[in-house]
């Protein structure tokens, strides 16, 4: 691949399935932006990421993915909006010689829910406590729903999937799954979840958007519910990084 003058790129592991490379692609030509290109860096750790990006000035701006969204902290200069108060970054844009870290999963996630959201949705459940989570659950503090997180090893103020019974599925009518149980190729999994509680005031929303219908959201739908999964959230962050890198509207 000829290495353009400005390169970005999705940085993270086993990520070969990911669509942000024909997006940004795709978006780069359309605005004739020809010096522009977007790559996977595909890295087993972020050991070298300090050194890759010293030694290649050209690389101007990565998305950031499972697993790397709080580990990448530790490279950037300074975080910029709810990147601060979240302590997890999803875009990095490069300013000079410093590293500038955002998260646009805030604003991906409030687009893509806002919509969707009925009065009766007063409590949410979140699945997960990885990088995705810390911003599904600003966003819920932004919109005064409260939330219980869920964990397969849950801390002060969290519970276990177990814990997770009818009582607590009918007091949180929107659920929220941030953990990658379910990702192409193991399509089969899901939270282990009593999903025979569940009805059709539930809005279930997985952050997962390959497999289009995920197993988590096809048990939600059998039994009524209103099921949603990542690609509008996905590609609503994605336009907000566009406007960070480029400056361009979106």
């Amino acid at each position: 691949m000829e290495l353009k003058k400005n390169r970005f790129g999705l940085l993270g592991r086993n990520i070969a399935y990911s669509f942000s490379r024909g997006y940004f692609a795709q978006k780069f030509e359309s605005s004739g932006l020809l010096d522009h290109s977007y790559e996977n860096f595909d890295l087993p750790d972020l050991l070298t990421l300090k050194i890759m990006l010293d030694e290649q000035p050209s690389i101007k701006g990565l998305n950031v993915t499972i697993p790397y969204k709080t580990e990448v902290i530790q490279w950037i200069d300074e975080l910029r909006g709810p990147a601060a108060e979240i302590q997890a970054v999803n875009t990095i844009a490069r300013e000079g010689d410093r590293l500038i870290g955002y998260n646009t999963d805030v604003v991906g996630f409030e687009k893509a829910l806002q919509p969707h959201l009925k009065p009766h949705h007063k409590k949410a459940l979140i699945l997960g406590t990885g990088g995705a989570s810390k911003a599904v659950a600003f966003v819920l503090d932004q919109l005064n729903i409260p939330y219980l997180w869920v964990s397969r090893t849950p801390k002060i103020d969290q519970i276990s999937y177990k814990d997770v019974d009818q009582g607590v599925v009918d007091e949180h009518h929107l659920i929220i799954q941030c953990s990658p149980v379910g990702t192409f190729p193991h399509v089969d999994q899901k939270p282990d979840l009593p999903y025979g509680c569940l009805a059709d005031r539930h809005l279930l929303f997985d952050l997962i958007y390959n497999p289009e219908v995920t197993a988590f959201m096809k048990a939600g739908l059998n039994q009524g519910a209103q099921a949603l999964n990542g690609y509008q959230m996905l590609v609503e962050q994605a336009e907000e990084a566009w406007r960070i890198w480029t400056k361009k509207p979106q």
